[in-house]
């Protein structure tokens, strides 16, 4: 087996964690396809300029930021003009909402039990459940029941019905 070969298996392997922290930039599931598609293409494309001996996964994390950074500078240029030269704005959504539901997560995140916290943090930054498990020296099984009770908690603080409506607040 090749280090190449080698290489693209564990890029196959950092797919969920992708995933996870392209949520952290785009709010629905077909915008966090496109991301993390977008970024695999390209640690694929480039992993000849991968560095042994550094981490995959904070490399390729950079890679979806940066591609991240540079679509949304790119969506704030575009301007329509029209036939006759006139410029028009594209109206953009506000991130105020988002902004203040953001502020409104980190605190109820304080009323979490620390385990149940530290526990969801792991797994929201992307790390496996097995590494997480390890970390806080538990079973898999207790982290996933933390992260769980987390969930089910915060959605309780924040008034919200349903974990999918919490899930995709926008």
């Amino acid at each position: 087996m090749t280090t190449e070969t080698s290489l693209q298996e564990e890029v196959v392997d950092l797919i969920p964690a992708l995933r996870n922290f392209a949520r952290r930039f785009v709010f629905s599931e077909a915008d966090v396809d496109d991301l993390t598609q977008e970024t695999l293409e390209k640690v694929l494309a480039h992993l000849d300029s991968f560095v042994p001996g550094t981490r995959l996964k904070s490399w390729a994390f950079t890679i979806m930021r940066n591609s991240y950074l540079t679509e949304y500078k790119r969506r704030k240029r575009v301007q329509i003009r029209s036939h006759d030269d006139r410029l028009f704005d594209i109206p953009v959504s506000s991130v105020q909402p988002l902004s203040l539901y953001t502020t409104e997560v980190s605190k109820a995140l304080v009323h979490l039990p620390a385990y149940q916290k530290e526990a969801l943090l792991l797994i929201v930054e992307g790390v496996s459940y097995e590494d997480a498990a390890q970390h806080c020296g538990c079973e898999v099984g207790t982290i996933k029941s933390r992260v769980s009770r987390a969930r089910t908690s915060l959605a309780r603080i924040l008034g919200e019905t349903t974990m999918r409506a919490a899930a995709s607040i926008q």
